[in-house]
């Protein structure tokens, strides 16, 4: 599987607003400060001079224009007209205003309920409006051509990778998951051409997983990354590169949200190997 799949360096399909959210850890302290602001109020910004968003985000407007470079936009006027275009697709519906937001300290039940819901929804949703239908289709053929599919995750995405990997198992995949981080190893040494090993992450830091992808990578196997930050660690070990989009409140550090967006891309892959198989699960 040849490294021809991996980061997009400018907005894909699910808009620039998603893109940058996505790219805003890897961001220098800054220029996170501008991507805030916009990820936040797209169409404020749209709005906004580069004066005015720079001062906003106790920034420099140089700041600004590196922002821009950095999500793929040559320049100010250009991120101004992105966003404006985008803006009336991101109306919420009516009663979504404080969903939409934070959990504030003290919330009521009804508004805990209505923001966990929208966010967890939202996060779906905006997962599959950015997923490259050519990319996933590449993955797919490597899936269907393997020999042999190991399925990484740690902690929480570790049950994603647990669900995609007995998915694949009732298919007839040779699939495999390891709970045990040496066993995991081991077994990624002993991959070959031919093979692919899937590492689910949210951060896309999770050492273990990064660790065991790139022994499996070093083997020969074919290597797939899903996770939510397009320019994270895992990201460098993979020939294919999925990403999820959630967003995290005060209370729900790497949420549910980002289980739900990564079984959702899990349950793409898994019909997308059973549609080309001929075998209805």
């Amino acid at each position: 599987m040849a490294k021809s799949a991996g980061i997009p360096a400018s907005p894909g399909p699910g808009g620039l607003v998603v893109h940058i959210n996505g790219l805003l850890p890897a961001l220098p302290p800054a220029e996170q400060r501008v991507a805030r602001l916009v990820v936040a109020d797209p169409a404020g910004a749209a709005r906004r001079t580069i004066t005015d968003l720079a001062i906003a985000a106790e920034a420099s407007e140089a700041t600004v224009i590196r922002f821009c470079r950095s999500v793929g936009v040559p320049g100010y006027p250009q991120l101004r007209i992105r966003l404006a275009a985008e803006a009336p697709r991101r109306i919420a519906p009516p009663g979504a205003r404080v969903a939409s937001g934070d959990i504030p300290p003290g919330a009521d039940l009804a508004q805990i309920i209505e923001t966990v819901a929208f966010h967890d929804a939202r996060s779906v949703e905006q997962t599959a409006e950015q997923l490259d239908p050519v990319r996933c289709a590449r993955v797919v053929d490597a899936l269907v051509a393997a020999g042999r599919i190991d399925v990484h995750g740690a902690g929480a995405s570790g049950l994603v990778a647990a669900d995609l990997q007995q998915k694949l198992h009732r298919i007839g995949r040779t699939a495999f998951h390891f709970t045990d981080g040496h066993t995991a190893l081991a077994s990624a040494a002993l991959l070959g051409r031919g093979d692919v090993a899937i590492g689910i992450s949210h951060t896309g830091a999770t050492s273990s997983v990064v660790e065991v992808l790139a022994r499996a990578r070093a083997s020969g196997a074919g290597t797939v990354a899903l996770t939510t930050f397009p320019r994270s660690p895992i990201t460098e070990v993979a020939d294919f590169v999925l990403t999820t989009v959630t967003r995290e409140t005060s209370y729900r550090s790497g949420p549910t949200a980002s289980r739900l967006a990564q079984l959702t891309v899990a349950d793409v892959l898994f019909v997308g190997v059973a549609a080309r198989s001929g075998i209805r699960p």
